[in-house]
């Protein structure tokens, strides 16, 4: 069964193994979730479901989507994803999607957005290396050098590596492990770092590589 779920980042930690081992960890509050809609070949032209995370005040949802949640009978949630499973048929309207679908040792990739830096230049934003700080290369060394040719093509090229907003984008830290599972707290330890503040929305699901 593929599994998926929504959750919130709280922050890093570090427990033990039995060894007496550190590992690093990243704590996320996983669910619960709700199955908000459910998307069929017949009616929508692919199957997906839709779960929703976080409780929402019915008083903050617009008509549409007030709509939508009194069709599939579900309270309003902040955040909706939508996934594509094969077996979409394992998931029910309104089921409740728990922490408890993943358990210790699974692997998952985790997706979520990166922490905003605003305006970069080119040596933050892409690695540049600097120029050289001697001869006739000032006053500037952390700047992007040549943008191109003046005779041709006679233009920056699109797709240029020039400096400019870094951050806030979408990122999936892959083949990650779950180190532990708090079911009755809804928390799931991942092994190492994800992407994003604390607090920020992040989605788990079975890794693509395993």
């Amino acid at each position: 069964m593929q599994k998926a779920i929504i959750g919130k980042k709280i922050g890093m930690t570090q427990i033990f193994d039995e060894t007496g081992k550190v590992i690093p960890v990243t704590v996320v509050e996983a669910g619960p979730c709700v199955v908000s809609m459910k998307k069929t070949v017949e009616n929508d032209g692919y199957a997906a479901v839709q779960l929703g995370f976080g409780d929402l005040k019915p008083n903050k949802v617009n008509k549409p989507m007030k709509g939508h949640f009194e069709k599939s009978n579900v309270a309003p949630k902040r955040t909706l994803r939508e996934f594509r499973f094969e077996n979409t048929d394992a998931y029910e309207l309104g089921q409740i999607v728990k922490a408890d679908i993943f358990a210790a040792g699974d692997k998952i990739d985790v997706t979520g957005t990166s922490k905003g830096k605003g305006y970069a230049g080119v040596i933050k934003r892409w690695n540049f290396q600097r120029l050289k700080e001697t001869h006739g290369s000032g006053p500037v060394a952390r700047h992007g050098g040549s943008m191109g040719a003046c005779s041709t093509p006679s233009r920056v090229w699109k797709g240029k590596k020039m400096a400019g907003h870094l951050g806030t984008e979408k990122v999936t830290v892959q083949n990650l492990a779950v180190v532990k599972v708090d079911v009755e707290n809804n928390l799931i330890a991942v092994k190492g770092a994800i992407p994003g503040p604390n607090g920020g929305t992040v989605v788990i699901k079975d890794s693509v590589k395993a």
